[in-house]
């Protein structure tokens, strides 16, 4: 595991607790990839698919696997074991409910703590008939190199789909470093993760021998009490993972306290400040 993906699941690790209560977008997202797989099983989809959930987080969406699939096999993966132990609890209790024995929830669901990058190079060729991630994908450090893998482990015809963050998530909060940045007379750095666009994807699809590529991208803002509540929610989601390196003549003070000044001046709404997100949903058959 390289230094990034360690620094990843230690966050989501010290922030498992406290995911829930903050990923209000990312609810809506896998929201709306239920609907899409919903609609894929009433098309006639299989009704035993072998599926593999990359990043299952607390396991809402793998709640909704269980329930729509119930024949379904599931192997839920995601990097940081307290996100597992999460998932577990939530979704074992639904399964075992459903089945009647403890038994027969984990013989169809299978929960597994690793980093997908180095996983997918393992996995058993033609194992999956559908792969589908929720808010994840901005996490991958070698993204082409990943897809070719879970192109390889999709039986012929299946399907990947998937929910990610677009470039232009949290355009205040750059915009508002930038400027501090430029103010100090410095070039601006990086804050957070620089995220794939809809072109990119589409093309790392492409490359990578998928088909039928769907693309779609919707613009959603919401709104914090204050910049620093708006960084204090991300980071207890376990989302906050800089790119940025330590700077000599800014401290970290002072260029925080800079930047949620400017963060104020220039996005402030009614009742706090706005926050964009940028949300992508991609789909693409093997």
């Amino acid at each position: 595991m390289n230094s990034k993906n360690s620094a990843i699941q230690r966050q989501f690790n010290r922030h498992a607790r406290s995911y829930d209560a903050q990923a209000h977008i990312q609810r809506t997202m896998a929201d709306r990839l239920t609907e899409s797989l919903i609609g894929w099983k009433n098309k006639g989809f299989t009704d035993e698919p072998n599926i593999l959930e990359i990043g299952c987080g607390t396991g809402a969406l793998t709640e909704m696997l269980v329930n729509e699939w119930p024949n379904a096999s599931i192997t839920a993966l995601d990097i940081a074991s307290a996100m597992i132990e999460q998932a577990e609890q939530r979704v074992l209790s639904t399964v075992t409910k459903h089945l009647n024995t403890r038994q027969s929830a984990t013989d169809r669901l299978r929960f597994l703590q690793a980093d997908v990058e180095m996983w997918a190079a393992e996995a058993e060729t033609d194992s999956f008939d559908l792969i589908v991630s929720n808010a994840c994908f901005q996490w991958l450090s070698n993204p082409r190199t990943t897809l070719s893998q879970l192109r390889r482990i999709l039986r012929s015809g299946g399907l990947l789909i998937f929910t990610t963050f677009g470039p232009d998530t949290f355009c205040e909060l750059h915009q508002a470093f930038n400027q501090v940045y430029r103010a100090s007379g410095m070039e601006p750095r990086r804050h957070g993760l620089s995220f794939q666009s809809i072109t990119q994807w589409n093309n790392l699809l492409e490359e990578t021998g998928f088909s039928n590529i769907q693309c779609e991208g919707s613009i959603q803002t919401e709104k914090y009490p204050t910049a620093r509540d708006f960084l204090l929610s991300v980071k207890a989601m376990g989302a906050s993972t800089s790119e940025a390196q330590a700077i000599r003549d800014l401290s970290p003070r002072r260029l925080f306290t800079s930047m949620y000044e400017e963060y104020e001046d220039k996005f402030s709404i009614q009742g706090g400040v706005a926050a964009t997100y940028d949300l992508l949903f991609i789909q693409a058959k093997s």
